[in-house]
């Protein structure tokens, strides 16, 4: 290791230290293996269904080139994570306040470079997250759709993680080939399923049932099962009205599918008070960049 990167790690450890959060996070990283599965409208939908619940919730735009959590929400932050990589902002200062009280980290959109960006760049990134200080009960990671290596990396630091897929060929192949790299390439164990865009909860038991039983065949892995998200005219109109359907239409049948959701995960078990603080996500995405991804002890 150089000099320069000796340094560069003395220097997230010191803003690791000065993270000031009480308490565990439950860190949330949600994935899908194809684009176009409503991914990011259950991360934001969710986000907004644990807020109301009455947590704290972050939630970071992750799809770093072709972020939409701010169009989903009607936003339009003065400063993204573009400006922060160009020291044009802090972290903190880029934060924006969404529905429900969820505090946002917003991406920027059609920007190669953010889609592309280098090991320097990646540790310049994480470096930022360390001087975060907020007292959050959650960090909701939308990452970007597929296995690039910012995915497998937010996706290895997080705690838990979530597939989004829906019933059709290529999202489920696409789902197991996501999870099948991150379980089999870099131990990742807390695999959850959520169904979306499904007629009923028994089409998305039996979606989730098709994708479980390849996991646990192939890879010996036991995915958990998050619920399923049916499809109806309300999340429709919510997308349109540029709104989180749990705010807009509460008691349709999407809106009632969140609010349980938020129930279910609201149960997942506590971190350790070791594990749990931000800066072990941290530490973590430190680890994935400084090994070029290989798996780290």
């Amino acid at each position: 290791m150089s000099e320069q990167e000796i340094e560069q790690r003395m220097d997230q450890a010191a803003g690791l230290r000065r993270m000031s959060n009480p308490k565990p996070v439950k860190v949330i990283a949600v994935a899908s293996g194809k684009g176009g599965v409503g991914k990011s409208s259950v991360s934001v939908n969710l986000a907004v269904a644990l807020s109301t619940a009455g947590n704290r919730v972050l939630l970071m735009d992750a799809d770093l080139g072709l972020a939409n959590v701010d169009v989903l929400l009607g936003l339009s932050p003065r400063y993204n994570l573009a400006h922060v990589m160009d020291g044009e902002a802090e972290l903190e200062e880029i934060l924006v306040e969404g529905p429900g009280g969820i505090q946002i980290i917003p991406a920027s959109s059609g920007t190669k470079r953010m889609a592309e960006l280098g090991p320097a760049e990646n540790t310049g990134l994480i470096r930022s997250f360390s001087e975060l200080s907020g007292d959050w009960d959650y960090l909701i990671i939308d990452t970007a759709a597929g296995i690039a290596d910012s995915v497998i990396s937010f996706a290895r630091a997080a705690r838990e993680v979530m597939v989004v897929v829906c019933d059709e060929p290529s999202s489920i192949t696409d789902a197991y080939a996501l999870i099948k790299v991150l379980h089999r390439d870099y131990g990742v164990e807390r695999v959850h399923v959520v169904a979306n865009m499904v007629s009923g909860a028994a089409e998305g038991k039996t979606l989730y049932d098709k994708l479980a039983r390849v996991c646990e065949r192939y890879l010996d892995l036991t995915v958990a099962y998050m619920g399923a998200i049916p499809r109806d005219d309300a999340m429709r109109k919510a997308v349109q009205r540029q709104q989180a359907v749990v705010n807009a239409y509460p008691g349709s049948p999407s809106g009632r599918a969140y609010a349980e959701m938020a129930k279910r995960v609201d149960k997942l078990p506590l971190p350790t008070r070791a594990e749990g603080h931000l800066e072990f996500f941290v530490e973590r995405l430190v680890q994935y960049n400084a090994s070029g991804g290989e798996v780290m002890p």
